[in-house]
């Protein structure tokens, strides 16, 4: 007789995305099978001095590399797709996505010349595909990129449903409203855990839907008339985009798209079709110069304040081919990401010296669900448990606030961190360990190879500066022949403090002096001599700490 399998466990396993709105990777676990929900990165925090971006440790999906069947993608956004070039370099698995997600994917893989290797599947709204024990559907939902899709998986311990980034959009720019009547129809299946944006958990109401922001742009483009306009955006918002060519056409003007990442994701949008331009209202940089200034719109990248995006070096006075000029109206269509706000008043204030008027009131909308939104996700699904994703740990919060008002009984609502191991069954729900997760710093072509030590050594040296002694060494006496000599960057401004330099030559000299005379012919030991004494000198003439760096030659 047959013996009959016992039912596993299902587990969802969170690797990024539960502490800051950036890095989402979530795998979900049946048997021996798993499922990974996106594959983003995140944005450097102020003090990853150096630091590109940052991707999620997958060392657990490494060491599981057997059970992985596939990754399914809900949106294009960076915070979704930024780590998948370099998470492949060490997982060769299936990817599924949407159309345009899976475009903006595709590009990416290009840049790192791993196209031919990864394998890739469209999928459209409503499909499903089979991926080892689980099913997974992609459901429409609306955001401020298309294609955006929630994910049901189905597995044999039941429906887990992640609603992806989305909001409730009655009336998009573009396709159709949010699948509410599918969300529904799940639901009435039975839901056992819904995995829900948090974003904006914290804000009553319902999100606006973007084609307000439409309306405002038209007011904008007809009080400006005699203006030029330059208009900063997330260049993946391709509905905001669309609407900026919507009132250009609308008002006469021709439209430019300035900054890498903005030409490559509209132009991306416009092959697809995604974006009418049917008017040919999009003009290259370089055309520009055949039209007055009053009749363009420049589109760019810069909304949060970066320091290298286009309209920071408009700003800087900086950029090759733009300069701001008195009189420029500057909107900025965004609300800035938590943390960058100082960076975009910088940027709001050299623009404002130049001469230019800056707007950035009622020029946003949320692509994100706010509170009766996500109630009205949570009414439809019923879930068993809630489990709130995407967001920090207020949001997170914030949101399961939300459920208990709903009624979900508070041991059925789990605030998992990064690396928990969730384990759902119908009898309960329960945190029952924690996998390796964490943060690989991207510097440049080095992934990985920057860590916690080096991150302390350079705040050190954004800090404190350094002081490089050096001397020589006679090679068989080991007798002072040369120095020492001092060398100091972001310490103290040499020219200024001649007398402080000189002191400290002489308090190195004796050290070295005093070991030489001691015999000591090891020079790790002369070396933390000088660190020693040097260290213990300058902190007394300045209560400062820089880094000391000792350079012995022989001769």
């Amino acid at each position: 007789m047959k013996k009959e399998r016992t039912k596993d466990k299902l587990r969802i396993i969170p690797l990024g995305g539960l502490e800051q709105i950036g890095m989402n990777i979530t795998a979900v676990e049946y048997g021996d099978s798993i499922v990974v929900i996106d594959c983003g990165m995140a944005f450097p925090e102020d003090d990853m001095l150096g630091i590109d971006f940052v991707i999620p440790d997958v060392t657990y999906l490494q060491e599981n590399y057997s059970k992985v069947k596939g990754f399914v993608i809900t949106h294009g956004h960076e915070d979704h797709i930024g780590a998948i070039p370099y998470v492949f370099q060490k997982l060769n698995v299936p990817i599924y996505a949407t159309r345009l997600t899976m475009t903006l994917i595709e590009k990416k893989l290009e840049e790192h010349q791993m196209l031919d290797s990864v394998r890739r599947k469209v999928v459209k709204y409503g499909q499903a595909v089979s991926l080892g024990e689980f099913r997974v559907e992609f459901i429409r939902t609306n955001h401020s990129i298309q294609d955006a899709a929630a994910l049901a998986v189905y597995s044999p311990a039941g429906i887990v449903v992640h609603t992806g980034d989305f909001k409730v959009d009655y009336t998009p720019v573009y396709g159709d409203a949010i699948d509410l009547q599918r969300f529904a129809e799940i639901g009435k299946k039975g839901v056992l855990a819904l995995l829900c944006d948090s974003t904006n958990a914290e804000r009553p109401g319902f999100t606006m839907s973007e084609k307000t922001v439409g309306a405002t742009f038209d007011r904008i483009f007809a009080e400006h008339a005699n203006s030029r306009l330059v208009i900063a955006t997330f260049a993946s918002n391709v509905d905001r985009v669309q609407q900026i060519i919507n009132s250009a056409r609308k008002y006469g003007r021709k439209v430019c798209l300035d900054g890498r990442s903005m030409i490559n994701v509209i132009g991306t949008a416009v092959e697809l079709g995604y974006i009418d331009d049917s008017g040919g209202t999009l003009v290259e940089m370089d055309d520009l110069k055949n039209y007055p200034p009053e009749q363009t719109v420049l589109v760019t990248t810069g909304s949060q304040g970066e320091s290298m995006a286009s309209l920071s070096r408009m700003a800087a006075n900086i950029h090759k081919k733009v300069t701001i000029m008195p009189g420029d109206v500057i909107v900025f269509s965004s609300h800035p990401i938590p943390g960058n706000e100082k960076a975009v008043s910088n940027v709001i204030n050299e623009l404002s010296d130049i001469g230019a008027q800056v707007i950035f009131q009622d020029t946003h909308v949320s692509g994100h669900a706010c509170q009766e939104d996500i109630k009205l996700i949570y009414t439809l699904v019923h879930p068993k448990y809630a489990i709130p994703v995407h967001g920090e740990r207020r949001q997170l919060h914030a949101q399961a606030r939300l459920a208990a008002s709903l009624g979900i009984p508070d041991d059925s609502i789990l605030l998992l961190h990064s690396g928990d191991v969730a384990e759902l069954s119908d009898e309960e729900a329960r945190i029952i360990g924690k996998v390796q997760t964490g943060q690989i710093l991207v510097d440049g072509l080095g992934v990985g190879d920057v860590g916690n030590i080096v991150i302390r050594d350079r705040q050190h040296l954004a800090e404190d500066g350094i002081i490089v002694v050096v001397l020589t060494l006679e090679k068989y006496s080991n007798s002072l022949l040369a120095g020492p000599d001092l060398v100091s960057r972001g310490f103290v401004y040499v020219r200024e403090s001649v007398d402080l330099m000189e002191e400290a030559e002489a308090v190195v000299s004796e050290a070295v002096n005093d070991c030489l005379g001691r015999h000591v012919s090891d020079w790790s030991r002369i070396k933390l001599e000088i660190r020693q004494s040097l260290s213990d000198f300058v902190w007394r003439r300045t209560q400062r700490r820089p880094m000391i760096l000792p350079i012995i030659m022989e001769a």
